[in-house]
């Protein structure tokens, strides 16, 4: 499984990353009725931190930021709003799901989920050591943007200075 298609499910709601039922449905094969059956029927094992049915605002703004949401989901195949299932709710379907294909899907999303973890990390110490040059090395910035204008302006004066009409004697 592709790590590019698995981070292309996951999205962040309600400040959580999160793969919505009807994608994992498509990924592990079944209908998202069976998914969603399953889990009813195990729903002591999802509580909220694990699981949670999107609101109507949450699912049309999503489907208006996400194209191909437009087919799938309430009013044309479900007439439920989807259900979000964060990391540790996928890692719980793999629990309640045997069949081979939802443990190879399960490890692959585990992995997904690791590496956006680790990248959001790096990218956050990136950041901070970032700002940290910008704020030490500010003054010293500003005098090189200060000396690169002067030399740009004194060139652009001398480029008008030849080219202006000469007046006075000719030799």
């Amino acid at each position: 499984m592709q790590v590019a298609t698995l981070q292309s499910k996951i999205y962040d709601i309600r400040g959580q990353k999160v793969i919505l039922d009807f994608d994992l449905a498509i990924l592990y094969e079944v209908e998202t009725r069976v998914l969603n059956q399953t889990v009813k029927r195990n729903i002591k094992r999802f509580p909220v931190d694990f699981m949670f049915q999107l609101s109507d605002d949450e699912y049309i703004s999503l489907r208006s930021q996400i194209v191909t949401l437009e087919n799938v989901g309430r009013g044309k195949y479900s007439k439920y709003l989807p259900f979000a299932f964060t990391e540790q709710g996928v890692a719980m379907l793999s629990g309640i799901l045997n069949s081979d294909v939802a443990i190879n899907v399960n490890i692959a999303i585990m992995r997904t989920f690791v590496m956006i973890r680790r990248y959001a990390l790096e990218h956050k110490e990136f950041s901070a050591k970032l700002l940290e040059i910008e704020t030490k090395y500010d003054k010293k910035f500003s005098d090189i943007y200060e000396a690169l204008n002067y030399l740009i302006k004194k060139e652009e004066k001398e480029v008008v200075q030849k080219e202006r009409k000469q007046i006075g004697y000719k030799k």
